[in-house]
């Protein structure tokens, strides 16, 4: 019983690991880092698998393809940077295994999705994603983003997020989305044109979120987001919390009851055949014992020799009991037999 308790406590511990920022092989920042034009930011990416060759960093922006910033050789003394990022891109590759991204003098349009990359046996791998949120103190656009600060739901109900976007009027193109900050899955931005009203000066658009069963990786911070005339308006960001839900992991629950049954099957088996094997091992004692002992008599039975004495006596005491038949005198005696 205290191996299977202690079984369980580790796999509950294992299941309530929070969500780490990596893949099988690459360690990186992820979730959404925000900063402002004119500052510096430094992108972690880490791996330390002695089979990985190459390292990469791509650029991602809002509704763009991956474009590739930087390629690194391993053992290599620096990376290549694509002219586009020359000036303001660099990678620190100073250690095995880092692959750090620096972005000087921040701008408006660095706000984008920023994946490193590895190449291992010709299999190219990512890491989770980070979005560089680049802000500005002197906005260009007049916008609100409404979000509830907190939602709590239950572990398997499907259900929605909803955010409200105030805005002016803007010349550019408008879209909306949502991010994901601190869940295990990667922060995938979501777009959606969402559901708008219309007036002279201001735009009223509702933007939904839809979770379908879920579960304790759903929980963490989502931001609704305004991308408008080259910039990015975020919400406060809604905390979603999941209540009711079980500490150990859905995929494993089956698996947990089976082997939870095999575990307990195995234990009988044990014990019926411990419990056979002490009743054999008392039943072959006691006809060992038995064995030994009818050997033994048999061997004596077998090892008697009877023999008459004649015993004389004198002439005196012969005429004394003559009268008194003759006696006779049985003497057993041993011999050890020849092998």
């Amino acid at each position: 019983m205290m191996p299977l308790c202690i079984f369980l406590v580790l796999l509950s511990e294992i299941c309530q690991v929070p969500a780490v920022d990596k893949t099988s092989g690459i360690t990186q920042d992820s979730g959404v880092i925000t900063a402002e034009v004119g500052q510096s930011v430094t992108l972690k990416c880490l791996c330390r698998n002695d089979a990985v060759n190459f390292f990469f960093w791509y650029q991602q922006s809002l509704g763009g393809k991956p474009l590739i910033i930087s390629t690194w050789m391993k053992h290599s003394t620096e990376a290549t940077i694509s002219p586009a990022y020359e000036r303001r891109f660099q990678v620190l590759a100073e250690e095995e295994g880092i692959n750090h991204l620096v972005i000087t003098d921040l701008r408006l349009s660095d706000s984008a999705t920023y994946y490193c990359g590895i190449l291992e046996f010709n299999e190219i791998e990512f890491g989770q994603g980070a979005f560089l949120h680049v802000k500005t103190s002197l906005s260009n656009i007049h916008a609100v983003v409404h979000q509830p600060e907190l939602e709590t739901f239950r572990w398997g109900d499907s259900v929605n997020l909803s955010c409200t976007v105030y805005t002016e009027k803007c010349a550019g193109e408008q879209n909306l989305y949502w991010f994901r900050h601190g869940v295990a899955q990667p922060a995938i931005m979501y777009h959606n044109a969402g559901k708008c009203m219309k007036d002279s000066h201001m735009e009223n658009c509702t933007l939904n979120l839809a979770i379908k069963s879920v579960s304790s990786s759903d929980a963490g911070m989502y931001y609704c987001a305004l991308a408008s005339c080259g910039e990015i308006v975020f919400g406060q960001g809604t905390r979603v919390k999941i209540a009711g839900s079980t500490s150990l992991c859905p995929g494993v629950l089956s698996e947990l009851a089976v082997s939870i049954i095999l575990l307990l099957v195995l234990a009988l088996v044990m014990y019926k055949l411990k419990k056979k094997i002490c009743s054999v091992c008392k039943g072959t004692v006691s006809h060992l014992t038995c064995s030994a002992a009818s050997d033994t008599t048999s061997q004596d039975a077998d090892a008697l020799h009877y023999a008459a004495l004649s015993l004389k006596r004198t002439s005196e005491r012969h005429r004394q009991e003559e009268s008194v038949e003759s006696v006779c005198v049985y003497s057993r005696v041993k011999s050890s037999r020849v092998k």
